[in-house]
């Protein structure tokens, strides 16, 4: 009976019905196990958090906007506070409220310990390893507890590298009271400032005199531009894994040439440093001689070696100076921009310094209302609006929805930052808000999360948050600031993993 159901070529193999039978009956329970598995795994495991659909292979790629923090912003408002979405082979999962940030940066902080490391990153930090990029674990570990001990942590900050800031911040002082009446591209000054406090800290010298101000530190300008940009461009190679060997859009190449420029940079300076060893003081040792140092221990339990030295040079070169310049310049704008904030805070550090005074670090913690007007700003326009990504490292849930090992995760502190369901008149710069508050850069709190939170928030929050006091402080202090008659400065973005203002701060 079997035989008269079977195609002709079954026929002419000699199988027995029983056989066959058999055979047919495996197939049909296999099937069922199959079927039961995959309806089991589905009710095991919630759904994705809800989302646009997209077309296919490419998913949601073609719809998105350059600005990427406020296109999410808008999506969460049709999809709710987390929301996934395809980008080619990539499943990205964004959330925008304290208690979904929460869950993914302190509830299930160790699964998404890591970052998402860009081709591009691979490509331009020698294969990823600097304290930025690496994965969780003892070499991370190791470099973190470098440059908070050496360099950015608060006990290093007191006790070694006051000189540096107050020479560079005067520095530019100098710089500015000398083209007093002229339009100042506030950006570029307060970035090469930054570069060379930085520097200075680094290994002992800067990039820019005096005479070289102009030229030397627009080209260093231009080096980090780009350094970031590619960082920030949406690559093919992240979002189709596929393809990555082919670099289509020429992003890592681009990367590699960019970086060669900081590796020859670092070649010269340590060359010069070991030539120079046995000729340092120790009373003189800086962040590099500290490392060069550390190369040499024996006894370390995760061996450092040069790579890493230049890895951690580059970090806290770009990490430690686009940021806060970035930072500085927004605050600046907003401040210039109401007049009656920016005559308070006269006000403030003229009571505290007095009138022909210079601005020192002592003074700080005795301007409450320039340090509420630093963390408004930082509200408004947080850096890194969208932190760095995420990548869970194991199928976790958050909020009731699966979220995909190897998954990209975005937390939008813009949109907390800006919500009006947490923030009275969100879009208003008002300093006033932050004085006496319970609001710090710890990211205890997750409706303020500037400088990110968990494991990962950025290591030179302190540092940052001395640089910005002084520096704007100073600025503040030493010169009344306007803009041409009738004119508001605006706040128009210039996408990336650093989100700078469109047009230069001009300002006389």
């Amino acid at each position: 009976m079997l035989s008269v159901l079977l195609p002709c070529w079954w026929r002419s193999i000699h199988i027995d019905e029983l056989t066959l039978f058999l055979f047919i009956l495996g197939i049909f329970v296999i099937l069922v196990a199959l079927l039961t598995t995959v309806s089991a795994a589905r009710k095991r495991h919630p759904p994705l958090p809800p989302g646009p659909g997209g077309l296919p292979l490419v998913g949601h790629l073609p719809f998105l906007d350059r600005s990427i923090h406020t296109y999410f912003t808008g999506l969460a408002r049709t999809y709710g506070p987390i929301l996934s979405l395809r980008l080619g082979q990539k499943v990205c999962v964004v959330v925008s409220s304290p208690s979904f940030a929460k869950e993914v940066l302190k509830d299930n902080n160790h699964t998404f310990a890591n970052h998402d490391v860009p081709a591009a990153a691979k490509a331009g930090v020698y294969g990823g390893i600097s304290m930025l990029w690496s994965p969780y674990g003892p070499e991370w570990r190791m470099l973190r507890k470098i440059a908070i001990h050496q360099l950015i942590g608060a006990a290093a900050l007191d006790s070694t590298y006051y000189g540096v800031r107050r020479r560079e911040v005067r520095r530019m002082m100098g710089h500015i009271y000398g083209r007093m009446g002229s339009p100042i591209n506030m950006g570029e000054h307060l970035l090469l400032t930054m570069v060379n406090v930085m520097t200075s800290m680094l290994w002992s010298s800067t990039v820019a005199g005096e005479a070289e101000w102009d030229g030397v530190g627009a080209e260093f300008r231009r080096w980090m531009t780009e350094y970031t940009a590619l960082l920030g461009t949406p690559n093919v190679s992240d979002l189709f894994p596929c393809l990555g060997r082919f670099d289509l859009q020429g992003v890592e190449r681009r990367m590699r040439e960019c970086s060669r420029r900081f590796d020859k940079m670092f070649d010269d300076i340590i060359d010069q440093r070991l030539k120079l060893k046995d000729e340092r003081k120790e009373d003189t040792k800086d962040f590099l001689q500290a490392l060069l140092e550390m190369i040499d221990d024996r006894a370390a339990k995760t061996a450092l070696t040069m790579s890493h030295v230049k890895a951690l040079l580059l970090d806290m070169i770009v990490g430690g100076t686009d940021t806060a310049a970035t930072a500085m310049e927004y605050a600046m704008a907003e401040m210039i921009n109401r007049p009656e904030i920016m005559e308070n805070l006269r006000r403030e550090t003229e009571s505290v310094v007095g009138k022909d005074n210079v601005i020192e670090e002592s003074h700080l913690h005795k301007l409450p209302y320039l340090l509420a007007a630093v963390k408004e700003s930082l509200r408004l326009h947080p850096p890194a609006p969208l932190l760095v990504p995420h990548r869970p490292s194991k199928l976790c849930t958050v909020g009731g929805y699966t979220i995909p090992e190897g998954s990209r995760m975005f937390v939008n502190v813009w949109s907390i930052h800006r919500d009006p369901s947490i923030w009275e008149e969100p879009l208003q710069f008002m300093p006033e808000r932050f004085v006496d508050s319970k609001y710090d850069f710890g990211g205890n709190d997750f409706t303020y999360l500037p400088f990110g939170s968990g494991r990962r928030i950025c290591p030179g929050t302190a540092m940052a948050e001395r640089l910005m006091m002084l520096i704007l402080a100073s600025l503040l202090h030493s010169f009344d600031w306007k803009t041409a008659e009738g004119q508001n400065l605006d706040f128009e973005e210039e996408p990336g993993i650093v989100v700078r203002k469109k047009r230069p701060c001009k300002k006389t």
